[in-house]
Protein backbone atom coordinates (compact mmCIF):
# COMPACT_ATOMS: atom_id res chain seq x y z
CA UNK A 1 0.00 0.00 0.00
CA UNK A 2 1.27 3.49 -0.89
CA UNK A 3 -0.52 6.60 0.39
CA UNK A 4 -3.82 4.71 0.78
CA UNK A 5 -3.40 3.21 -2.71
CA UNK A 6 -3.50 -0.57 -2.85
CA UNK A 7 -0.62 -1.51 -5.15
CA UNK A 8 -1.31 -5.23 -5.46
CA UNK A 9 -1.61 -8.46 -3.56
CA UNK A 10 0.06 -11.78 -2.94
CA UNK A 11 -1.76 -14.99 -2.01
CA UNK A 12 0.11 -18.13 -1.06
CA UNK A 13 -0.22 -21.56 0.43
CA UNK A 14 -3.10 -23.90 1.05
CA UNK A 15 -5.66 -23.48 3.80
CA UNK A 16 -5.55 -27.03 5.10
CA UNK A 17 -9.30 -27.02 5.65
CA UNK A 18 -9.78 -30.21 3.65
CA UNK A 19 -8.03 -32.43 1.10
CA UNK A 20 -7.00 -30.84 -2.18
CA UNK A 21 -10.00 -30.82 -4.48
CA UNK A 22 -12.44 -30.70 -1.57
CA UNK A 23 -11.15 -27.58 0.20
CA UNK A 24 -13.90 -24.95 0.15
CA UNK A 25 -11.66 -22.31 1.74
CA UNK A 26 -8.99 -22.70 -0.97
CA UNK A 27 -11.69 -22.74 -3.64
CA UNK A 28 -13.20 -19.51 -2.28
CA UNK A 29 -9.82 -17.75 -2.16
CA UNK A 30 -9.04 -18.94 -5.70
CA UNK A 31 -12.38 -17.64 -6.99
CA UNK A 32 -11.91 -14.27 -5.26
CA UNK A 33 -8.38 -13.85 -6.63
CA UNK A 34 -9.36 -14.96 -10.15
CA UNK A 35 -12.31 -12.55 -10.24
CA UNK A 36 -10.17 -9.65 -9.02
CA UNK A 37 -7.39 -10.32 -11.55
CA UNK A 38 -9.83 -10.73 -14.45
CA UNK A 39 -11.68 -7.53 -13.55
CA UNK A 40 -8.48 -5.52 -13.07
CA UNK A 41 -6.74 -6.70 -16.25
CA UNK A 42 -9.44 -7.86 -18.66
CA UNK A 43 -12.31 -5.51 -17.80
CA UNK A 44 -10.41 -2.39 -16.65
CA UNK A 45 -7.34 -2.94 -18.84
CA UNK A 46 -4.97 -2.02 -16.02
CA UNK A 47 -2.07 -4.16 -17.34
CA UNK A 48 -1.14 -5.37 -13.85
CA UNK A 49 1.80 -7.76 -13.67
CA UNK A 50 0.70 -11.25 -12.57
CA UNK A 51 3.07 -13.99 -11.44
CA UNK A 52 1.94 -17.53 -10.66
CA UNK A 53 4.20 -20.04 -8.92
CA UNK A 54 2.70 -23.51 -8.82
CA UNK A 55 5.15 -24.73 -6.20
CA UNK A 56 4.15 -22.89 -3.05
CA UNK A 57 0.77 -22.06 -4.56
CA UNK A 58 1.50 -18.34 -4.91
CA UNK A 59 -0.21 -15.68 -7.03
CA UNK A 60 1.11 -12.11 -7.00
CA UNK A 61 -0.47 -9.14 -8.76
CA UNK A 62 1.31 -5.79 -8.97
CA UNK A 63 -0.37 -2.69 -10.37
CA UNK A 64 1.49 -0.29 -12.63
CA UNK A 65 2.31 3.15 -11.14
CA UNK A 66 -0.95 4.48 -12.60
CA UNK A 67 -3.81 3.22 -14.72
CA UNK A 68 -6.76 4.77 -16.55
CA UNK A 69 -9.39 3.06 -14.40
CA UNK A 70 -7.67 3.75 -11.06
CA UNK A 71 -10.87 4.33 -9.06
CA UNK A 72 -12.47 1.14 -10.31
CA UNK A 73 -9.32 -0.91 -9.79
CA UNK A 74 -9.03 0.38 -6.23
CA UNK A 75 -12.69 -0.49 -5.61
CA UNK A 76 -12.09 -4.04 -6.89
CA UNK A 77 -9.06 -4.48 -4.63
CA UNK A 78 -10.90 -3.04 -1.62
CA UNK A 79 -13.82 -5.38 -2.31
CA UNK A 80 -11.43 -8.30 -2.59
CA UNK A 81 -9.87 -7.37 0.76
CA UNK A 82 -13.28 -7.14 2.45
CA UNK A 83 -14.32 -10.48 1.00
CA UNK A 84 -11.10 -12.17 2.13
CA UNK A 85 -11.49 -10.64 5.62
CA UNK A 86 -15.04 -12.01 5.80
CA UNK A 87 -13.74 -15.44 4.82
CA UNK A 88 -11.03 -15.14 7.46
CA UNK A 89 -13.67 -14.27 10.07
CA UNK A 90 -15.66 -17.39 9.08
CA UNK A 91 -12.59 -19.68 8.98
CA UNK A 92 -10.02 -18.08 11.34
CA UNK A 93 -7.95 -21.25 11.70
CA UNK A 94 -7.49 -21.61 7.93
CA UNK A 95 -6.85 -18.18 6.43
CA UNK A 96 -4.74 -15.17 7.41
CA UNK A 97 -5.09 -11.73 5.84
CA UNK A 98 -2.21 -9.28 6.23
CA UNK A 99 -2.04 -5.66 5.13
CA UNK A 100 1.53 -4.66 4.32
Amino acid sequence: MEDDRITGFSVSGHSGYAEAGSDIVCAAVSAIVTMAEATINDVCGAKAKVRVKEDGARVTLTLPASCDEEETVQAVLAGMMLTLCGLRDDYPDYIEVLEV
